[in-house]
């Protein structure tokens, strides 16, 4: 269970894991698994862990006033779960994460990861590098949903996420694009032409 954990850590640094660094990771990270539709996070709820998913696929989203789910984030496996800044800042999250298939995860609190981190400088750089990537992720989100058509959304994400398409229902991969499923729909009959 532990190892593709131990794996995406090793992939992720220019340094190694040594074996007493690895049972220290083992020790800290949960295994917990969720069922299908079963919550991570609910909106109200403080964040307490972050999760690395070990099998499945899971989704972050807000709920509007009118009941419209908003997909912010989607996960499957070797990907983080979490609300940093719920987790962060100690506040409720605005979010729900929750589990699309059977998900098997593992997870840890901020405490233990700062813990960890100050034992284990593989983990300082992994993070580091994740941060990285993923604010460079959410500016290109940002720039296409602001200014590239849903066409254009739609065929960087067919292009950079294929598996997203494959685990995911069209009307959740409309929802993370900012588009309706019809508008997706009407888009993916088009590029099958």
């Amino acid at each position: 269970m532990h190892q593709k954990l131990l794996n995406y850590i090793n992939s992720h640094s220019t340094l190694a894991l040594t074996s007493v660094e690895e049972e220290l990771i083992k020790a800290a990270f949960q295994y917990k698994k969720l069922r299908k539709k079963q919550y991570l996070l609910q909106e109200g709820d403080v964040c307490k862990h972050s999760a690395f998913v070990v099998k499945g696929a899971m989704r972050q989203y807000s709920v509007d006033e009118k009941g419209v789910e908003h997909v912010v984030h989607l996960f499957i496996e070797n990907y983080w779960a979490s609300d940093r800044e719920s987790m962060l800042m100690l506040t409720p999250s605005v979010f729900n994460i929750d589990a699309w298939e059977d998900t098997e995860i593992l997870i840890i609190t901020r405490a233990e990861m700062l813990d960890l981190m100050s034992k284990i400088p593989v983990l300082v750089e992994m993070i580091r590098l994740m941060d990285e990537r993923n604010a460079i992720a959410n500016q290109r989100r940002l720039n296409s949903t602001i200014s590239g058509t849903a066409e254009r959304r739609y065929e960087e994400f067919s292009s950079n996420h294929p598996q997203f398409i494959q685990r995911f229902p069209q009307h959740v991969i409309a929802s993370f694009l900012g588009i309706t499923k019809e508008t997706l729909s009407r888009i993916r009959k088009q590029s099958i032409r």
